[in-house]
């Protein structure tokens, strides 16, 4: 830890308590832009990432500024040196070259690593109160804290810089174009937080960005807090890159919202702890209609399209899950090892199992009988056979034609409850964080990039980094490992493909660490 922590005044000055280092300050850094480091995948021209390089192997990806494409423009003093609430603060304002480690675990020969800008107020804003004109817009499915983030950055806006213009967009991206907005204010919002949803209302698909860019314009918008999924920030990317090449003062920020938790580089997505906490419910009433009969089986179906995250932490915090199946791990049904197999060795050990399943778990299998693996959503998903219903069916099936027990099966899909309850406590606190740093971001002048969580630390990461691929449970992982020790269920993998996977895992660490000690592009 001690290479990754560093202090204002030296590069090797170390501050283990923070995980926060600074910009390396002498003539021996770089600022390039790096063509290479563009959204993998993404739809959008990120050709001009912003790639800050030092000595001992440092590199910040940093986020656009609002200077890089206007030049000269006016600062401000920050008004929180005036605000009552921030008295108490020793150090108002973060340092302009603090950054967060992307990676805390070193060795003492490793370099020092990507790294991230350190989220929080600045010294200097880009905007005045009056000036500014702020719109809200949620985006993708439902999820809890939604409305909590809505509620902060309305209130962060209005109480830590005097802003009184924020306008709600209804009904997602269509609604810069196709709806009307309503006016936010500390008073509208103030209780919205006790509410699921959004009452902002959202939909999926309708991005189109030209139309979007010029409500934007049209309506005098001058700052963009947008918050939805994966799909939603590569949609608030190519609005970036638009007003980028319109030349428009407009500050294009993201707030990371999926409840899967699939988004990278952060440590987790808002509405998650909910999930999980929520996910018990069902888990307990699968439990308690398993063990009071004979052979009985609780099958429960969670969140999760192509990350298992829901599932597996919901399964470590029961204790009462007896299997637990998710997208990134394979299964199969019948023969030695099976799943077949596991179940009835289980009933006959226990008397009853509970089962737990993502949603995206084992869609190679239900594709070999139900033909929609190719059909999406408006967001781009694949739409997902339903493989709680078809797995409960399997295994009734099973049952009644080996005849070797009798079996008494229940399945519960509690998706759509645990998507609309409002976010318990520790999610609330997290909303507000985020919500706080992404107006901190805006009114200093940063723009394209989202306000997330990197190892304890709010950060600002630019968009192609949270676009470039999706988060996915490490099956070769300890997390795994310990799930797989809880549940006492087999792996039901191949060794050959846990060898495999191991190997790639470590031919991606051995690449990051080789980019981390090339010289920047010319």
């Amino acid at each position: 830890m001690d290479s990754i922590a560093t202090s204002f005044s030296s590069l090797l000055n170390h501050n283990q308590n923070n995980h926060v280092s600074s910009l390396p300050n002498n003539n021996n850094h770089k600022v390039s832009f790096d063509p290479k480091l563009g959204g993998m995948g993404s739809a959008v021209d990120n050709s001009k990432a912003k790639v800050v390089t030092g000595p001992a192997g440092y590199i910040l990806e940093d986020v656009p500024h609002l200077t890089d494409f206007i030049p000269n423009l006016p600062t401000y003093p920050n008004p929180l040196q005036d605000n009552p609430a921030y008295s108490v603060v020793k150090q108002y304002f973060v340092h302009v070259d603090d950054t967060v480690p992307q990676k805390v675990v070193v060795h003492k020969d490793s370099p020092r690593g990507v790294h991230f800008r350190r989220a929080g107020p600045r010294q200097k804003v880009y905007f005045e109160a009056d000036e500014v004109q702020a719109a809200i817009v949620t985006c993708g499915g439902l999820c809890p804290g939604l409305n909590t983030v809505i509620r902060e950055l309305v209130c962060g806006l209005h109480h830590m810089y005097g802003v009184k213009r924020v306008l709600g967009i209804e009904g997602g991206y269509r609604g810069f174009y196709a709806r009307n907005t309503i006016t936010l204010t500390p008073s509208s919002v103030n209780n919205i937080h006790k509410r699921g949803g959004t009452i902002l209302g959202t939909s999926r698909g309708g991005h189109d960005t030209n139309k979007i860019v010029d409500s934007i314009q049209d309506r005098g918008i001058n700052q963009v807090y947008i918050i939805g999924g994966d799909g939603t920030q590569r949609g608030a990317s190519a609005i970036f890159e638009e007003v980028r090449r319109r030349g428009l003062k407009v500050s294009v920020v993201g707030i990371p919202k999926t409840i899967d938790n699939d988004i990278p580089i952060i440590d987790k997505s808002f509405g998650f702890d909910t999930a999980v906490e929520e996910a018990q419910r069902a888990i307990n009433a699968a439990h308690v209609e398993a063990e009071s009969v004979e052979n009985g089986i609780g099958v429960v179906k969670l969140m999760g399209r192509y990350s298992g995250f829901i599932a597996m932490y919901a399964t470590l915090a029961s204790r009462d899950v007896d299997c637990c199946l998710i997208p990134e791990s394979p299964f199969y049904l019948e023969g030695h090892g099976g799943l077949y197999e596991y179940i009835e060795k289980r009933l006959k050990e226990n008397g009853h199992m509970v089962i737990v399943i993502a949603e995206g778990a084992g869609q190679d299998l239900v594709s070999e009988s139900m033909q929609s693996m190719s059909k999406q959503d408006a967001s781009g998903n694949k739409l997902l056979q339903d493989v709680g219903l078809w797995i409960s069916q399997k295994i009734k099936d099973h049952f009644a034609k080996e005849k070797t027990m009798s079996i008494t099966l229940k399945y519960i899909d509690p998706t759509y409850m645990i998507r609309a309850v409002p976010s318990n406590a520790s999610d609330n606190v997290y909303c507000t964080l985020l919500a706080q740093s992404a107006v901190h971001g805006a009114m200093a002048g940063y723009t394209g990039y989202t306000s997330g969580l990197v190892n304890g630390r709010q950060t600002y990461i630019p968009f192609y980094r949270i676009n470039e691929k999706t988060n996915h449970v490490v099956i070769t992982d300890r997390m795994w490992a310990r799930l797989l020790s809880s549940t006492n269920q087999p792996s039901f993998m191949d060794p050959k493909i846990v060898h495999e996977d191991k190997k790639e895992e470590n031919d991606t660490s051995v690449n990051h660490e080789i980019r981390s000690l090339l010289p920047p592009p010319c």
